[in-house]
């Protein structure tokens, strides 16, 4: 060849590479991706330029399916997907097998619409070519060694997704219409569309899947951690395969992925450790409307992936129309977890074919697209008739085996359907509190010295802060003795009796492995290499696994992903750790759609922990308080605990108590801040050889009182310390360490104790709005026999303290004289 030839050559051959660069980059904007034709929001003009070269790079990047991959960073990701796109495998589709998932998803949820009309449901017409995609996802996930998948959803298309992909009974469906659990008259349980299910999924060559849908609020997208959590659990339990066998999958809706920030949260999960499940499958279900709000109202990007698009995630879309594409598609995606152990997002592009529920009317909002909806005809009759198939046998043999299901559900026993729980949670329990619940916590001296010594212990050649070599000197004599020990080594010892037990422990948070407030030191750091070394993960051979984990900067996911975490991880302690109480406040969701409510609502348990930093230190108004209130107003028949440890053995003997226990429910504790290592909440080695938690701390130095004080926390420390300034022998001051469930007999036992009394306090750092005094005042008066009952706390504020260090003082030495003032 000449040298002319072949310059020619070359230029041709860059010109080629441009064009389809410029499609690969640009082409999913022009892709014909709208359910009633051509591209979404008009387009991108600039890819619409002529050529071979264009025509075959269109064909490719402007069809049905579009894809966005070359921002990733990996080449050999581009590399993958650009080769699946431009020389595609040769796809045997079974026709008939897919005309019959796609009339089955339309033909039960117009069966429904019929039987239950103007019930809400929250049909998926419109996009019910996601039955057949993820019946692909978890075909092709079977084969590359799923045994078993975590789904999550909101409610759109749910009852569908259940009956043919979950695997749960049409008569079960059908019953949840006709109301045969009774929880749903007494107060209990939820509504048909946010139940989770567990059941099988059968792949068409024989291989059988376990499923799992997570329960789910109408809060969208808070389910989304939660799965992954529980993900990471069941990859845990499963062992070394456990990111091949557990296939987590989220399908979500356009509006929610566009607008929920707690799924930008999520996704940020994917590769950081602690947190990685391997990848995730995500389904956007997009309908192109959200509620009655309009996509360009939703989001300013003109596809409502945006949030996916920060994060080194390929996103393919496709228009819901073309069922052989989605299925192209769903292979791809699943492909490309397993191949990578990476997110991957699915963009199914369809149409609603209803309102926002069947209740709706969308016509009064949206005229012109439901004219367009309106004359549209269900997906399985168009892809019928353009493949030649008659359904007429099948939607016959579908229609007779739901009838029959519908005829069953009648008859049915009214009472709730106990779900079966995985064999881990075979000796947990929930309900409400017994006595016999109770374990020993107690730990011997000799087991707590031999783990002292593995705590405060590291390798030769390790380069430890000055500071921390300093710290781990003291701790050797706490554990030995030799000193009080503060809530830092007693926790240490706590976890670490723990794991020796083979309990394992998993804790997370804001910068929680040193601790806020430079207290916990979990993981050693060499200051010459930065090589970490975890002495809870070196005490015994046969010891149970330790980790804790520095959270992305977030309170909501991270709360849900261990909320998740510990559902299906009740063998181990699962905490989590705000960085002061008050974060917990960008969690509320979860806590109160999931932590608080999840039992009465779901019949499902949990262990989590949540620490929350607590005490009023003149530090202002964040971060003094954890919000006592908020925890004890959404407390009700032994729903959770909330406690708050006033010493370090009793923090000791509370995570001890929690982990050794068969009754499973959330812990709330705020823990201190200041008196971290005050002496007066220290304690000898003594407290954690023998005892146990007290839920009550009675008064050792006053016999027979005259007045009584009940506190909790920190404010307790101060009354006893000014109660001896002032000499005073005749006020008694009870810690009430566990607030909830209130132990009313060892409340009355206390107050026993003095049959003198003639006047009882509850005395509070908090305003009066605030703290605990809403809630104990009524059952505290009760218990006080009759003798007056009066409360100290700060005015009603808005605020839960003041900015000014000095005005703090002040209204602290207030509240202590007026404690102690004469009756």
């Amino acid at each position: 060849m000449s040298t002319k030839s072949a310059q020619l050559t070359s230029e041709v051959s860059l010109e080629r590479e441009q064009v389809f660069d410029t499609f690969r980059r640009w082409g999913y904007l022009d892709a014909d991706l709208n359910p009633f034709g051509g591209p979404i929001a008009g387009g991108f003009p600039e890819v619409r330029i002529q050529g071979e070269d264009a025509e075959e790079a269109r064909r490719i990047y402007c069809g049905t399916i579009g894809a966005e991959f070359m921002h990733l960073p990996q080449r050999d990701r581009r590399e993958w997907i650009l080769e699946q796109m431009e020389n595609p495998r040769s796809q045997q589709v079974d026709r008939r097998w897919l005309a019959e998932r796609l009339l089955q998803a339309d033909l039960f949820e117009q069966i429904l619409q019929t039987r239950y009309l103007g019930t809400k449901r929250y049909s998926g017409e419109g996009a019910t070519a996601q039955i057949p995609l993820l019946d692909i996802v978890l075909e092709v996930g079977a084969d590359l060694g799923a045994t078993t998948t975590v789904m999550a959803m909101s409610h759109r298309g749910r009852l569908t997704v259940m009956t043919l992909i979950v695997g749960i009974p049409p008569d079960n469906i059908f019953a949840g219409f006709e109301d045969v659990d009774p929880r749903s008259v007494l107060g209990g349980g939820d509504v048909k569309y946010h139940q989770g299910a567990t059941g099988e999924f059968h792949t068409r060559n024989g291989k059988v899947i376990r499923t799992h849908l997570v329960s789910n609020p109408s809060h969208l997208e808070a389910v989304d951690p939660v799965a992954l959590g529980r993900t990471l659990a069941k990859q845990i339990h499963a062992g070394k395969n456990g990111v091949k066998e557990i296939l987590p999958v989220i399908m979500h809706g356009d509006a929610a992925f566009a607008g929920q920030g707690i799924l930008a949260e999520t996704l940020n999960f994917a590769g950081l450790q602690g947190y990685s499940v391997g990848g995730a499958i995500h389904v956007i279900v997009n309908n192109l409307i959200g509620f009655t709000t309009n996509p360009r109202e939703l989001h300013t990007s003109r596809l409502a992936r945006s949030d996916a698009k920060r994060e080194p995630i390929p996103i393919f879309h496709v228009n819901a129309e073309d069922p052989e594409a989605v299925l192209r598609v769903a292979r791809m995606a699943t492909e490309y977890r397993y191949q990578f152990g990476g997110d991957v997002v699915i963009d199914l592009i369809g149409y609603r074919r209803h309102g926002h529920s069947e209740v709706d009317d969308p016509t009064i909002t949206q005229p012109l697209l439901y004219k367009q909806v309106n004359s549209h005809r269900p997906l399985f009759e168009i892809y019928a008739e353009k493949n030649k198939i008659d359904t007429t046998e099948m939607a016959q043999k579908f229609r007779t085996r739901i009838d029959a299901a519908y005829d069953h559900a009648a008859q049915m026993q009214k009472s709730p359907v106990l779900r079966k729980l995985p064999a881990y949670w075979d000796k947990y329990r929930g309900g409400r509190y017994k006595p016999e619940y109770e374990v020993p916590t107690a730990v011997s001296e000799d087991r707590l010295r031999q783990i002292t010594e593995k705590l405060t212990t590291y390798p030769g050649d390790f380069a430890i802060h000055a500071k921390v070599k300093k710290l781990l000197e003291q701790r050797e004599k706490m554990g030995t003795g030799k000193l009080p020990l503060d809530y830092g080594m007693a926790e240490a010892l706590a976890f670490g009796s723990l794991l020796v037990e083979g309990v394992p422990v998993r804790l997370s948070g804001q910068d929680s492995r040193r601790g806020t407030f430079n207290h916990r030191h979990s993981v050693l750091i060499d200051t010459e290499n930065e090589q970490e070394y975890v002495p809870l993960n070196n005490l015994a051979p046969n010891q149970a696994w330790f980790a804790a984990y520095n959270s992305i900067l977030s309170e909501a996911a991270v709360l849900g992903f261990e909320y998740g975490f510990s559902r299906d991880y009740p063998d181990g302690l699962t905490l989590w750790e705000a960085q002061f109480g008050d974060f917990a406040n960008g969690a509320q969701v979860i806590i109160d759609q999931f932590i608080v409510a999840g039992e009465d609502k779901w019949g499902l348990l949990s262990g989590l922990v949540m620490l929350l930093p607590h005490g009023y230190e003149g530090q202002g108004p964040e971060h003094s308080s954890g919000r006592i209130e908020r925890y004890l107003q959404l407390a009700a028949k032994d729903n959770i605990q909330v406690a708050q440890p006033s010493t370090a053995a009793q923090y000791f003997h509370l995570l001890r108590r929690q982990a050794l226990r068969s009754w499973r429910k959330p812990l709330i504790v705020f823990t201190p801040k200041g008196m971290l290592r005050h002496p007066d909440a220290a304690s000898p080695l003594s407290e954690l050889t023998g005892g146990s938690f007290q839920t009550v701390i009675q008064d050792k130095e006053v016999q027979n009182a005259e007045r009584i004080i009940v506190c909790t926390g920190k404010i307790g420390h101060e009354l006893r310390r000014e109660r001896k300034r002032r000499g005073d022998s005749k006020t008694a001051i009870i810690f009430l360490e566990q607030l909830f469930p209130l132990p009313e007999a060892e409340l009355e036992a206390a107050f026993a104790q003095h049959t003198n009394a003639r006047e009882f306090l509850w005395v509070q750092e908090e305003p009066a709005n605030m703290g605990a005094l809403n809630f104990l005042a009524p059952q505290l008066e009760r218990l006080a026999r009759g003798a007056p009952f009066r409360s100290v706390k700060r005015s009603p504020s808005s605020s839960p303290s003041t900015g000014s260090h000095t005005a703090h003082e002040m209204e602290q030495k207030t509240l202590l004289e007026l404690a102690f003032k004469a009756f």
